[in-house]
């Protein structure tokens, strides 16, 4: 998936032009990167499009537990905006994320996720199993 493409998607998904999309994708991966270990963002950063895989770099390897509050208000402080559109937006960004990743990747970063940050990985509506 290219730039165009994931941003296009991220747009769509959370019903937003594309500059508020591309603001968007930068707030959740910098957010992201700071809940998953460093090699994990460094393996993530090489599936995705060069001009979004900065937002996943990471000078140490430590990740920050965060959860579900925290990623969503982390997400909207960055974005500028309140917590119901951060989540909303963040599950657009994680999800369009999921259909660029290959299958051992996002298991990989699944892992590292917990599982209430992990839901949003997927469509609204749809669970994920523990």
């Amino acid at each position: 998936m290219n730039y165009a493409e994931f941003l296009e998607a991220v747009a769509k998904r959370a019903g937003m032009p594309a500059t508020e999309a591309a603001n968007v994708i930068r707030a959740t991966l910098t957010t992201l990167a700071e809940g998953i270990s460093g090699g994990e963002a460094h393996d993530l950063a090489t599936q995705l499009p060069e001009e979004i895989r900065g937002y996943l770099h990471k000078e140490v390897d430590f990740a920050e537990r965060l959860d579900l509050v925290e990623f969503r208000n982390e997400v909207g402080a960055r974005a500028g905006m309140d917590d119901q559109r951060a989540a909303e937006a963040a599950r657009a960004v994680l999800t369009t994320l999921r259909e660029a990743l290959s299958a051992e990747e996002l298991g990989d970063l699944e892992s590292e996720l917990p599982k209430d940050i992990r839901q949003l990985t997927y469509p609204a509506g749809r669970s994920v199993g523990a």
